[in-house]
């Protein structure tokens, strides 16, 4: 079993999403001994954001590539294939401004990719390719979304539901926490939710 792991939060110490992180791939190795745990800290080590010839490459035949092509999707080439060989996506990530941090952005505008991990049917509609794979993310927040009024600017888990379920991933499970800087109880009482669901992998 292979575990891919992301880490997307700027905070490299005293980050929650990355704390809880470390706790899950604790607790499943406790359960599956054998799980290889591929780790990519896109912060640390960033991806650089799509260019003019990575989207030419998507939109391009293989049999029509040149060294260019070949170049600019490198990268996505290597991180589809770290996804499509996982059986567990763990990602950890903060919310930015309501919505995912330009990091994370980065990676996924490598790994949504037309004819490779989405395509397109008859209808206009779109169809995942990308099979067997269980995502875990686990989202952190200063402020408490998961109540009216604020829920509605929680762009981030809708976004990355909605990004995961298009190349195929549907089998998602949400681990927020919440309350990090604003409300210690709401943080408290989400982090021991997120080890409960740890507990009982």
């Amino acid at each position: 079993m292979q575990l891919l792991r992301i880490d997307a939060s700027s905070r490299i110490e005293q980050s929650d999403s990355r704390n809880i992180a470390d706790a899950f791939v604790a607790g499943f190795k406790e359960k599956h001994p054998t799980t290889q745990v591929v780790v990519r800290d896109i912060v640390q080590q960033p991806i650089p954001h799509i260019q003019q010839d990575t989207i030419t490459g998507f939109y391009t035949p293989a049999d029509a590539f040149t060294d260019a092509l070949s170049d600019a999707t490198q990268l996505s080439d290597l991180l589809i294939n770290e996804l499509t060989t996982s059986d567990v996506l763990l990602l950890s990530t903060p919310m930015y401004n309501f919505g995912p941090p330009s990091a994370l952005k980065a990676w996924i505008d490598q790994i949504v990719r037309i004819n490779k991990t989405f395509g397109v049917a008859p209808d206009n509609s779109f169809y995942g390719m990308i099979d067997n794979v269980k995502a875990y993310v686990i989202t952190s927040a200063g402020a408490v979304y998961s109540n009216q009024p604020m829920k509605a600017y929680d762009f981030l888990s809708t976004y990355i539901s909605t990004v995961l379920g298009l190349i195929g991933i549907t089998d998602v499970t949400l681990i927020p926490l919440e309350g990090t800087t604003l409300d210690p109880t709401v943080f408290e009482a989400s982090k021991n939710i997120a080890h409960t669901i740890i507990k009982n992998l």
